[in-house]
């Protein structure tokens, strides 16, 4: 285990934040690498800072037979409430929605020439599965628990401030990394962690600006330590582990997932692509406690421990969003900072409903308690009318037609 973090003073952490950014800028790097990530960094200016192709794509082999999840016979949801979800989403420049409840498909509608067996983008739907990776190496004894010191896998960051960094904060946000942000500086390290071809050098060298576990910073660079933990906790490429260890065992399809150069280190917070029903499977084995096919995938106990927020920001577990106290608007910053929020126009109406939510609007919503998982992957929708992240969950369980004595969710307060 790490040496314990010493004390700092607030003096102290800007001192060695400030030291750990001049060591990543004046580092030496391969100089074929280096090039690479200049060609890169000046195609991402021209395109107004957007990657438009992720390049080079891994294989990540996920079931070898996948078979389709069953349609239900009669819905449980009225059939209206149905066709107004559908709507709604070709309203919303969707490539896909599936509506599933209770073990069966009550809806499934793809867009722009897309179909069940397209792979699609998932940009931050990559989080969550980022965080089943860790649960699943946690059931198969390859990393002890979520407190465990990341620099146990990092031995870079040992006796140094890095680490106090357990693994929970890197799923939680609440590392002290360097949170999210834009630069037009090819040598900040936001733009390093994202496009360099040597990514574990960049991400293992990404400065710490705040204490450990004391500060929410949403970040990519955050999100893709995941990556370099699974691979040397386990020792299998972060694709390998992924299609072998988690999409294969609950019979999804498999897809490709975006690497820093050939050989390199997987994006694992953005950017892999598996069809729709990759995802939703992903949500299906959170709803189902974190078994598949009557096998434990997942630590008991580890599904709540993902949908409990933190002090720090009570709409954010580990990889995915949750109800928490209402607020119309809740973006992906910490609560008091600004920038984007996302609208909510009305409460949830299961109030521990959680979520996958990634850019674009992308956003798989689970309610344990009424046994629904409703997913929506596609572009950016149009600014008017204006995305609302509670539409699609509170029409479909506002219709379900449910049994008599049958225990409905809670709904979320409104204050």
């Amino acid at each position: 285990m790490a040496s314990a973090q010493p004390t700092r003073t607030r003096r102290g952490w800007t001192a060695f934040a400030a030291v750990a950014l001049l060591s990543m800028l004046t580092a030496a790097s391969d100089p074929d690498d280096e090039a690479l990530y200049r060609e890169r960094f000046a195609t991402l200016m021209q395109n107004g800072g957007v990657i438009l192709k992720y390049d080079p794509m891994e294989p990540v082999v996920g079931s070898p037979a996948p078979q389709p999840l069953p349609v239900a016979a009669a819905p449980s949801i009225a059939p209206q409430a149905l066709d107004a979800a559908v709507e709604f989403a070709a309203r919303m420049n969707s490539t896909a929605l599936i509506v599933w409840r209770n073990g069966k498909i009550e809806r499934e509608a793809y867009f722009k020439g897309r179909d069940r067996s397209s792979e699609l983008v998932s940009k931050s739907l990559s989080k969550p599965l980022s965080a089943i990776a860790v649960g699943r190496a946690i059931e198969l004894g390859k990393i002890k628990s979520l407190d465990q010191s990341v620099a146990d896998f990092i031995p870079e960051w040992r006796g140094t401030p890095k680490a106090a960094i357990l693994v929970r904060h890197l799923l939680d946000m609440r590392s002290g990394l360097l949170e999210q942000m834009v630069s037009p500086d090819p040598d900040h390290p936001i733009n390093r962690a994202y496009i360099s071809p040597n990514l574990t050098k960049a991400l293992i060298d990404y400065p710490l600006i705040h204490p450990p576990g004391t500060q929410y910073g949403y970040a990519n660079a955050v999100a893709d330590l995941i990556a370099v933990v699974i691979e040397r906790a386990t020792g299998e490429r972060y694709a390998d582990f992924v299609g072998k260890r988690i999409l294969a065992p609950i019979g999804a399809p498999g897809g490709q997932i975006w690497v820093s150069k050939p050989g390199g280190l997987a994006h694992a917070g953005c950017c892999m692509t598996l069809p729709a029903e990759s995802f939703l499977r992903l949500a299906i084995l959170l709803a189902d406690d974190g078994v598949a096919g009557g096998k434990r995938l997942l630590p008991r106990g580890y599904v709540a421990q993902m949908v409990r927020g933190t002090p720090q920001n009570p709409h954010y577990g580990l990889g995915v969003w949750i109800a928490g106290p209402y607020v119309q608007r809740r973006g992906f910053a910490a609560p008091e900072k600004p920038g984007p929020k996302v609208l909510h126009a009305a409460p949830y109406l299961d109030r521990d409903l959680f979520l996958f939510d990634g850019n674009s609007n992308q956003t798989v919503y689970v309610s344990r308690a009424a046994r629904l998982v409703v997913l929506r992957m596609g572009d950016n929708p149009p600014a008017q009318p204006e995305w609302d992240n509670s539409y699609l969950p509170n029409l479909l369980l506002g219709n379900i037609r449910w049994k008599a004595g049958a225990r409905r969710p809670l709904p979320q307060p409104a204050q």
